[in-house]
């Protein structure tokens, strides 16, 4: 089987396909062992310039390839993908703090992208439409917007970054991707390597990677047509306001403060399992993370104590431990602010069931009972292994506690009347409900996306990719000649 680590490279990404990057170099260090990865070669206004530039002649060409090469580039880079996924696992662990397991699932969900970005290159393109002169055809028909800008976040950086690449490709696009630093090597140097041994052609992938003024080069390139940003709301109410003011086209999938309602009737086994996923997976590092958990009064303290101790059988440590359950956060800077947010819940008049402490970049898995609608665990997205609870005693007061938030991602509900959990959700104002399941959910062929401070309504996966990465032209063609 082909293998492929960082050796190949020496250790080094470089941005934009130009060695060292304008920005310098910086390293990249592991969360979990606080040892080094590799080093980042940053990539500044000129690298930008220059792999706008490349992308543009080289969409150009790409835009007018068969749809048979561009779904056979897709599925031979799944291959690559495949064939040094070993590697690919260990250095997420190593890079973003993740344990083999979500390593494992994130390198499934980027192989899962690919294939399905190669079967939208045979999904309609377009619609035959009435024109006033019956000897003449009207078309609407789909074409690439140009070059899409990829800004991907570090909490998942293989997966949230091929989630756009992918069908931007696809659709004949060519792509600048900006990974975060914390996380180039993932984010970055994969996806490159991934498209190279397909047989991409050189020009139309571009890996820039760096903090906020690289990716601040990639939104305002006079060659980007569109921006796909995946990241904290605050950011991409930044990247919106930006991208917006130069009228080009923005996809934004930003942070939650996602609801888990659990209630009086719902089987309480059930519910501590998809209450616990989501508020402790990746150590509360997704977007979709449960930030609220709203139980009713009658069954909250049995909840609490359940929950409480499938916290309590978590085991922290180094990821790449033997029995370690729960992993660092992405920095130490990122427990201290979690830690933050914590300490100011319990000042609030939350108390705390267990957790609340942290050395380094270990934050303790963390339950908070007693936590109402001011309280700063309520109002907050913690990105972190903390769940805290809020009791309610009827359904409208859940209700209104759920939709008690700017944010619109995910939520779920755990009831037995399925029917009364149906009705429930269609007044819930979130972009994804799992019934009975996790507010953790998401796959390559479902509209991915939430609504108010959560997104700008964008979905990806499946045919929605073609409303994100295309758009319309319309074409009139006589059928009669003079």
């Amino acid at each position: 089987m082909a293998r492929w680590d960082l050796d190949e490279a020496d250790g080094r990404i470089y941005s934009g396909g130009w060695r060292g990057g304008g920005g310098g170099t910086v390293p990249v260090v592991s969360p979990g062992d606080g040892g080094l990865v590799g080093l980042a070669g940053i990539a500044d206004e000129h690298d930008v310039e220059r792999a706008g530039a490349a992308a543009v002649a080289a969409q150009a060409e790409w835009n007018c390839a068969s749809y048979r090469i561009r779904a056979d580039v897709l599925m031979r880079a799944a291959d690559a993908l495949r064939d040094i996924r070993a590697d690919v696992e260990n250095l997420l662990v190593r890079e973003s703090g993740s344990l083999p397991a979500k390593a494992k699932h994130e390198v499934d969900k980027a192989i899962d992208e690919l294939v399905g970005a190669a079967g939208l290159v045979t999904m309609s393109q377009g619609d035959l439409l009435p024109v006033e002169d019956p000897a003449t055809l009207g078309l609407a028909r789909r074409i690439p917007v140009g070059v899409v800008g990829v800004i991907a976040p570090w909490n998942a950086p293989l997966m949230l970054a091929m989630r756009s690449v992918a069908p931007a490709i696809a659709l004949g696009n060519a792509v600048l991707v900006k990974p975060d630093v914390k996380t180039a090597f993932s984010g970055g140097a994969v996806i490159a390597h991934v498209f190279e041994r397909a047989g991409l052609p050189e020009g139309v992938l571009h890996v820039l990677p760096g903090g906020v003024g690289t990716g601040e080069a990639v939104v305002r390139s006079p060659h980007t047509a569109a921006i796909s940003f995946t990241g904290s709301s605050a950011a991409g109410r930044r990247v919106g306001a930006v991208a917006g003011g130069l009228l080009k086209r923005v996809v934004l999938e930003l942070g939650g403060n996602n609801a888990f309602i659990v209630m009086a009737d719902a089987d309480l086994d059930r519910a501590v399992v998809g209450g616990a996923g989501g508020s402790f997976r990746h150590q509360g590092q997704i977007c979709m993370a449960t930030g609220r958990h709203l139980v009713h009064e009658s069954i909250a303290d049995e909840y609490v104590e359940r929950l409480s101790a499938a916290a309590g059988e978590l085991r922290l440590g180094d990821p790449r431990a033997p029995g370690t359950t729960l992993g660092p956060l992405i920095t130490a800077g990122q427990a201290e602010h979690v830690h933050g947010i914590v300490e100011a819940s319990i000042a609030g008049g939350a108390r705390v069931v267990c957790g609340a402490a942290h050395e380094g970049a270990f934050y303790q898995p963390t339950v908070l009972d007693g936590v109402t609608a001011d309280n700063a665990a309520f109002l907050s997205e913690i990105f972190g292994p903390v769940a805290p609870v809020t009791r309610f005693s009827t359904e409208a007061e859940a209700l209104a506690l759920a939709n008690a938030t700017d944010h619109g991602l995910s939520a779920a509900i755990h009831s037995r009347d399925i029917g009364r959990a149906l009705g429930f959700a269609a007044r819930l104002r979130a972009g994804m409900i799992a019934l009975n399941g996790q507010t953790i959910y998401d796959a390559a062929h479902i509209p991915m996306g939430g609504l108010g401070t959560s997104g700008n309504g964008g979905r990806h996966g499946g045919r929605w990719n073609l409303d994100e990465f295309t758009c319309w032209q319309w074409v009139t063609v006589p059928t009669i000649q003079d």
